[in-house]
């Protein structure tokens, strides 16, 4: 998957005439009395209505939002594919800071945005969006998830989201050392927020040694007051240069993999809950020639969406973890096949959702 946030982004041309482009659908919304500004991108529906949060954000201009737009919503075409959903892939921005701006009013004029599309797409939380906020759009729009159990949804989508990513590090730990454990390996989580800290717990459980960052000291804090065994790194850059780390998991927001934190690495396995990792195209190249293991980000991080999926037909948590367990099998699958073709696990991912996407069209 081609990012196209670098420099400027000239979205017909990127939409019509690049190789990025294909999306089926972008849809500017706009409602001056809340404030709402908005961007809806569909880039699939090829099996079956396009599935994505709402990102909450302060972008620094309408162009960077669209440009993140079309990007998240490409990686959910590929995460709902491998995930083995019938969605598409989807995902709408809100921009602005939602700490300003966000109100009943502005979350119900989006609702009716995302009704007006009739269920080509589903939303559900992202960024600064939360179960809360989905009560408050669903009010406006039935294709809505991530909804709190009260109003008959499926509640916080982490723990899930969490629950997938540690069994792609346990594939990831059974390619490369011959065992599905993280006993005994020391997992260097960045980002202990929603995910991080549900994923650390896991690993605390397999018995591992784990090291966090976070920008927010309370989450950390959190952490620590119930597992002072846990070390804290002063920043992502001092957790990334540790010495004797196994796994790095980024969990915190995008571009984490890029030319200066890739020639820094310490650890054998990268393998984190955040979308849109690699922050260029051949970052993925450079992790292989460094023989360092990528367990691409939209298959382990599909947890979450297929818990809100499922959400759609009345939810019920054994049957979707059961579904996140089988993480473990297609991230070895991956693994396999790029070392069969000759290509990183990043490209093999890609080829096994264009591979589904295709068979769905051509049905």
């Amino acid at each position: 998957m081609t990012d196209v946030t670098s420099g400027h982004v000239d979205v017909l041309q990127t939409l019509f005439h690049s190789d990025q482009g294909g999306h089926e659908q972008v849809v500017i919304c706009q409602d001056r009395a809340s404030g709402l500004k908005a961007v809806i991108a569909l880039h699939s529906t090829a099996l079956g209505p396009a599935l994505g949060g709402t990102r909450f954000y302060p972008y620094a201009s309408e162009a960077d939002a669209v440009a993140d737009a079309l990007n998240l919503s490409r990686g959910m075409s590929y995460k709902n594919a491998l995930a083995g959903l019938d969605h598409g892939g989807g995902k709408a921005v809100i921009i602005g800071d939602p700490e300003k701006i966000k109100s009943e009013e502005l979350l119900l004029a989006y609702g009716r945005f995302v009704a007006s599309l009739g269920g080509r797409y589903v939303t559900a939380c992202d960024v600064g969006t939360y179960v809360a906020d989905m009560d408050v759009v669903a009010r406006e729009c039935r294709w809505t998830t991530g909804r709190s159990p009260e109003n008959g949804g499926a509640g916080d989508s982490s723990v899930l989201t969490a629950f997938g990513v540690f069994q792609g590090m346990r594939a990831s730990a059974q390619h490369l050392w011959g065992d599905p454990t993280l006993r005994g390996r020391k997992v260097g989580v960045a980002g202990v927020g929603k995910v991080g800290r549900h994923l650390v717990e896991h690993l605390l459980s397999d018995g591992a040694e784990v090291v966090i960052t976070d920008v927010r000291a309370e989450s950390l804090r959190a952490i620590t007051d119930l597992h002072p065994e846990v070390t804290v790194a002063a920043d992502t850059d001092a957790l990334i240069r540790t010495e004797g780390l196994d796994i790095y998991a980024p969990c915190a927001l995008g571009g984490a993999l890029n030319d200066d934190t890739v020639p820094v690495l310490t650890a054998k396995v990268v393998c984190g809950a955040a979308n849109n990792q690699l922050a260029h195209p051949g970052v993925e190249k450079d992790l292989a020639d460094r023989s360092v293991l990528y367990a691409p980000d939209y298959v382990v991080n599909a947890g979450g969406v297929i818990q809100v999926a499922d959400e759609l037909h009345g939810f019920d948590f054994d049957r979707c973890k059961a579904k996140a367990t089988k993480i473990f099998d297609t991230t070895l699958e991956i693994f396999a096949r790029a070392k069969a073709d000759g290509i990183p696990p990043a490209a093999a991912a890609d080829r096994l959702a264009e591979q589904r996407m295709a068979e769905a069209r051509s049905r």
